[in-house]
Parts: structure tokens; C-alpha cells; sequence
């Protein structure tokens, strides 16, 4: 009896050892399964990273096989192409040289630009089997795809033109769709001899030649960022901003804490539209002290201050720090651009191109289409928007004051042409040396219908209407042909 109670005991734990085994191994199997779907799924969804990885082996097979595709303005100018040398060898060749170096970038030790973003298209190739076929008869790799870019080589040549010698960024957009037309940083280099002068470049810890300015600068806004100020007074106050009125000294004092106007300049009285027109900072400093500190912070991450910027090249965040327990002294700082607050040529350029198109953010970007090599489209990029920024009455009520800096204020050399335009100068003091500023400028043209943003930083060169707006000038000029 004692025997038989221990065999069904013994089977018991048998039985239950089974059930738990085969529990475990349908749980893994299960398991192993789900990670195979996940593997493959994001295997898909995510091809053009896992080839563009340095580790994948793929790049090199790929590029054994298919000669490194072109890149082409949106006229079809060649930027970027691969040719033979003498020895018969691949290499890279850029035609328009520096013109096009931080937009376009290089493809060897490393990638950058357009280089880097549209390497997947670049080294597959969607040429007819029957050009394949021909080609593997000869012997010959296969092309690359071609990729079509938005970038207009004549406005390139404008705005590096115009920006000459001086160190700063210039970036070109359309408001409506969120095409890059252009994107100038200085100091550049050659691509075609990043080779040759990488060593140099890497030891140099002072070297900022391969920094991107446009999407990796971050500098002080100065006046420019009176449009973020105003845009704040206007939601807090919707029914009465129109109404402020301010007496303005030339300076305002609270406490030990003075801020002057640009210049030493005494502005008298002036409104809502005066004080952003002629651009016054004591006026802007009391417009800052009277906001609503949280309300503010809140539409500063709104505006994507310390936020993702939709963007798929490397950038920099932009910082400002408001809270409730800010100083006047920091709070008036940071009313009209100075302090900590920093930000990005590419995310004041965005902000403008939402006041342009009514509130809405297009999605800047620079690769258009792609084609192989009897001319047929594989990839078309559309424009997109990103999200609301600002109301339709915002924009609009930012619009008439940007007008107003042209036909009153610090941007009249853009006043009375063949185009009307709107905008914001800027001139940022930065370091420790009192008169050292950088010059900005931010507008659109035409008001009433906007097709051109501008959004221009000279470092070091002074009063953004002297040297910014005249530059804006010359990039609107060539755009409109006149």
C-alpha cells in the first residue's frame, strides 16, 4: 500500500515537472518567435539605417557592385558626381567646390550632408536589368541612383557671395512647403580635399570648419527673439496688447539691473508697433517683467526651445530658461535675446516660416526625389507639415509688426522695392567685450503671399540692419529676378 501511494506520488511530480517543461518551452518558443517577427519587421521598416550602419557589411558589397550615384540641384546641376581618375580609380568629385560643402558634405572618412542622408539611395541601384545585363558583360558596376535635391545653385552662390569673409550661416527656405533652396555656413572647405586635410582638421581642437552653423550654431538671438516676446504679450494680453504705450529713456533700471537701448538710443514714446519696429529694448525689457513667467515657459517648449526639431541631419537644441523664480535681471536678458538664451539659425528660421504660412510648420527638407538612371522616379519626397505653431490671428498680428520693421524700422533698405517684405533684425552681444554683437536678420517675401524665409547670422559684424538686411537684400533680389 505505502508503495503504491509513493508511485502516485513519484507520477504526480512526474506529471506536474512535464507540464512546467512544456510550459517553459512553449513560453520561449513563443518568445523566440515574437523576436524573429520583431527582427524582420524591423528589419524593414528600418533597411536604410541598418545599411547606412558602419558595422553592416552590406555598404561594401553594395559599393563593389554600384558606382556611388550623383547629387543634383533642383535645375539639375551636378553637386556631387563619381568619376575616374587617372589610374583608373573611383573618386568623388564635388564641381562646385567649397559652394556646397556643409549641405552636400563628403562621403569619405565619415559622411556628411546630403552624403550621409541620402547615402542608402547612393549606393543602391534601380538601373533596367537589361542595363545591368550589358554592364555585367563589360564587366562594369551598375550606377547609382540619382538624387535630386531643392537646392537652388544660383541662390548657393548669392548668399555665400554675400556673406564673403565673414564667419556666420545663411539659410534659404520656402515658408509653404519646407523646401531648403539654400544653406550657406562659413568658414567651409573643399570636399574634394577632406582627405588630405582630415588629420589636420581632427588635431585642430580649434578648427570649426566641418561645424554646420545653420543647424549646429547656437548663438544669442538678440532682437530677434522680440518676435517670441511679442508673440507672449500678445496671448497674454489678446484683447489690449494693441494698447500698451511705454515712455522710453534710452535705459531701465530695477534695482542694480540696467538694460539700454542699442546704441545709447532714446525712442521716446512709443506703442506696441514701435517698440518691436524700432526694435527698443528697455521697452521689450518692460513687455518681458510683466509676463506670466509659467504661461511663457510653456509656449517656449511650444516653440521648441529644448525640444526635437524635425530635422534628419545632426543639430543643436536651442535652450532658454524661464521659470518663476527667475531675477528681473535674468528676465529682462532673456525679453530681448540676451543672456543664456541661445538658438539655432535653422530654429529662428523655422519660427519665421510659421509666421509666413499662417501658424503652420512645414518640414524642412532637402532631397526631393529620387531617380535611377534612365530617368525614372524610385522616391519622391513630399512636402509635410509638422504641427501648428501659432494661431492664424498670431501669425497675422506677427506679420503686420515684421512689416512694420521694414517700412518704419531697422530693415528699411528692404522697403520700396519691387517686392514687399517682412522681418526681424538682430544684433546679439555675446562675450565679454561691451560692442562686440553678431548681426541677424529674419523675414519672408512677399508679405502677402510668402514663397522666400531668410535667416541670416554674421558673427561679430555689429547692427543686423547694417550688415544682415543687405545681404537678405541681395538673396529677395535674386529670387525675384530684379
Amino acid at each position: 500500500m505505502i508503495t503504491k501511494q509513493k508511485s502516485l506520488t513519484e507520477k504526480k511530480k512526474k506529471n506536474k515537472t512535464s507540464k512546467q517543461i512544456t510550459g517553459i518551452t512553449i513560453f520561449f518558443t513563443c518568445l523566440f518567435l515574437f523576436l524573429c517577427g520583431y527582427i524582420t519587421h524591423y528589419s524593414v521598416t528600418h533597411k536604410q539605417e541598418l545599411i547606412n550602419n558602419s558595422y553592416n557589411g552590406r555598404q561594401q558589397m553594395l559599393l563593389a557592385q554600384n558606382r556611388r550615384g550623383s547629387i543634383l540641384s533642383a535645375n539639375g546641376e551636378i553637386l556631387a558626381q563619381t568619376v575616374l581618375n587617372d589610374e583608373g580609380d573611383e573618386i568623388r568629385d564635388y564641381p562646385y567646390g567649397n559652394l556646397f560643402s556643409h549641405v552636400i558634405g563628403y562621403s569619405t572618412n565619415g559622411r556628411l550632408g546630403v552624403e550621409a542622408q541620402a547615402n542608402y539611395y547612393l549606393i543602391n541601384s534601380n538601373a533596367p536589368l537589361s542595363e545591368k545585363a550589358a554592364l555585367d558583360i563589360k564587366g562594369e558596376k551598375y550606377p547609382g541612383d540619382t538624387v535630386i535635391t531643392t537646392l537652388d545653385a544660383n541662390l548657393q552662390q548669392v548668399a555665400s557671395t554675400a556673406l564673403g569673409v565673414y564667419k556666420g550661416a545663411v539659410i534659404v527656405t520656402n515658408p509653404t512647403t519646407g523646401e531648403i533652396l539654400a544653406m550657406v555656413s562659413k568658414p567651409d572647405f573643399n570636399p574634394e580635399e577632406i582627405e588630405s586635410i582630415w588629420d589636420e582638421l581632427v588635431s585642430d581642437k580649434d578648427s570649426s570648419i566641418l561645424l554646420n552653423r545653420v543647424t549646429q550654431g547656437l548663438y544669442p538671438p538678440g532682437s530677434t527673439f522680440k518676435i517670441i516676446t511679442a508673440l507672449e504679450y500678445i496671448r497674454q494680453n489678446p484683447e489690449s496688447y494693441s494698447n500698451y504705450n511705454y515712455q522710453c529713456t534710452g535705459t531701465i533700471v530695477k534695482g542694480e539691473d540696467r538694460i539700454q537701448c542699442y546704441h545709447g538710443s532714446v525712442h521716446n514714446g512709443v506703442d506696441f508697433r514701435k517698440s518691436f519696429a524700432k526694435s527698443c529694448n528697455t521697452s521689450f525689457a518692460n513687455i518681458g517683467l510683466s509676463l506670466d513667467k509659467n504661461q511663457f515657459s510653456d509656449s517656449l517648449k511650444d516653440l521648441m526651445f529644448g525640444e526635437e526639431l524635425p530635422l534628419t541631419v545632426p543639430y543643436s537644441k536651442s535652450s532658454v530658461n524661464v521659470s518663476e523664480d527667475i531675477s528681473t535681471a535674468d528676465m529682462m536678458q532673456v525679453s530681448i535675446g540676451q543672456g543664456t538664451t541661445s538658438i539655432t539659425p535653422i530654429h529662428l528660421n523655422m519660427i519665421t516660416s510659421a509666421i509666413a504660412n499662417k501658424g503652420m510648420l512645414m518640414k524642412p527638407y532637402v532631397v526631393s526625389k529620387v531617380k535611377n538612371s534612365v530617368g525614372n522616379v524610385i522616391k519622391t519626397f513630399e512636402a509635410s507639415s509638422y504641427k501648428r505653431l501659432l494661431t492664424e490671428e498670431e501669425a497675422m498680428a506677427l506679420s503686420n509688426l515684421m512689416s512694420s520693421v521694414v517700412t518704419d524700422g531697422t530693415a528699411s533698405r528692404l522697403n520700396g522695392l519691387a517686392y514687399t517684405a517682412a522681418g526681424k533684425t538682430g544684433s546679439a552681444e555675446y562675450g565679454t567685450i561691451k560692442g562686440d554683437s553678431h548681426a541677424w536678420f529674419t523675414g519672408y517675401a512677399p508679405v502677402e503671399n510668402p514663397e522666400i524665409c531668410v535667416t541670416i547670422i554674421i558673427e561679430g559684424a555689429g547692427a543686423g540692419g547694417d550688415y544682415a538686411v543687405p545681404i537678405a537684400k541681395r538673396i529677395f533680389d535674386a529670387y525675384f529676378g530684379v
